[in-house]
């Protein structure tokens, strides 16, 4: 049987898909793929600038920032308060009462009236430079009364970092001599102390000279007995009346209220100047007397028992 014929393949015409993906001599064309265009790389932040936001990161969370501007702003408040206040006698918020400038040392003094002190918030105290640095308290009276509170001050008042001296109200009709001894018996004066202080405000139906005979006995038998002179205080007026011209190598606390200045001639050397009755003080429950010393710390601190 004689092979069967080879059939001879059927040309096929390319279909619309081979046609469209092939050249013209019909091998298929190379499919070119459409590139996605590159994406430029950002650039970060550089190292300089980097450090420079880590710095003000630190200055806008530090304390010391908000304390500055703080101050800034209480600066800006307070002179805004001033205005048309006398800068030389300015009112000061925390103590309620106004305060003459040019004295750096400032005090009070205490007696049963102010009652039960708290010695640690009063040295706390401050606003601007003011501060109570010293503090004179009441010890005695006359021949016989002896203050409720002194011993309790007296002691509190020193573990607090207060400096301290003590003073007796002196009555002009009883023997200065025995005012003297009853004083001294009562206080146990210290070195670091400030001196004693004798209080004289009245005559006590005594004459003028009487008083001085008697104030005299007193502050020769506490500087026999100390070794220091005693300091004299008063009020201005009653200075001018009985005491200028006497006395004059003691020194000197006058009292003189709201005022910018202590109005006294430039010869009488005073050392202490209690400018006000009304101020308040934290730690205590009334309002107390404020005092300004006349000198810097080292005239202070020669006037202290040695």
């Amino acid at each position: 049987m004689p092979p069967a014929p080879r059939k001879t393949p059927v040309s096929r015409k390319p279909t619309f898909r081979q046609a469209y993906e092939s050249d013209a001599s019909g091998r298929p064309r190379k499919k070119t793929v459409a590139r996605k265009p590159a994406r430029k790389k950002k650039k970060g932040l550089s190292t300089e600038w980097k450090f420079m936001i880590v710095i003000l990161l630190l200055v806008l969370f530090s304390p010391f920032y908000y304390a500055y501007v703080i101050k800034g702003f209480s600066s800006t408040w307070r002179w805004i308060r001033d205005i048309g206040e006398d800068p030389n006698y300015r009112t000061y918020s925390s103590f309620d009462i106004r305060i003459p400038k040019g004295y750096n040392i400032h005090g009070i003094d205490v007696s049963y009236y102010q009652g039960k002190i708290d010695w640690k918030k009063v040295k706390d105290m401050k606003e601007d430079d003011v501060k109570v640095d010293f503090a004179f308290i009441k010890a005695t009276e006359g021949l016989f009364m002896v203050d409720p509170y002194f011993q309790r001050n007296w002691r509190e008042a020193p573990k607090a970092g207060v400096i301290c001296g003590a003073y007796h109200f002196f009555r002009a009709h009883k023997p200065g001599l025995w005012q003297a001894k009853f004083f001294l018996q009562t206080v146990n004066f210290e070195a670091g102390d400030l001196p004693p202080v004798v209080d004289v405000e009245e005559l006590n139906g005594v004459s003028a000279s009487e008083m001085r005979k008697q104030l005299n006995d007193f502050v020769k038998h506490i500087e026999r007995k100390t070794k220091v002179k005693p300091i004299i205080y008063t009020g201005l007026s009653f200075y001018k009346d009985y005491l200028k011209g006497n006395f004059e190598n003691y020194p000197l606390w006058i009292a003189h209220y709201h005022q910018p200045k202590l109005k006294v001639g430039a010869d009488t050397k005073w050392h202490f100047w209690q400018h006000s009755d009304k101020a308040k003080i934290s730690g205590i429950n009334h309002v107390v007397d404020f005092n300004a010393f006349n000198g810097d710390s080292l005239a202070f601190d020669r006037l202290l028992i040695k």
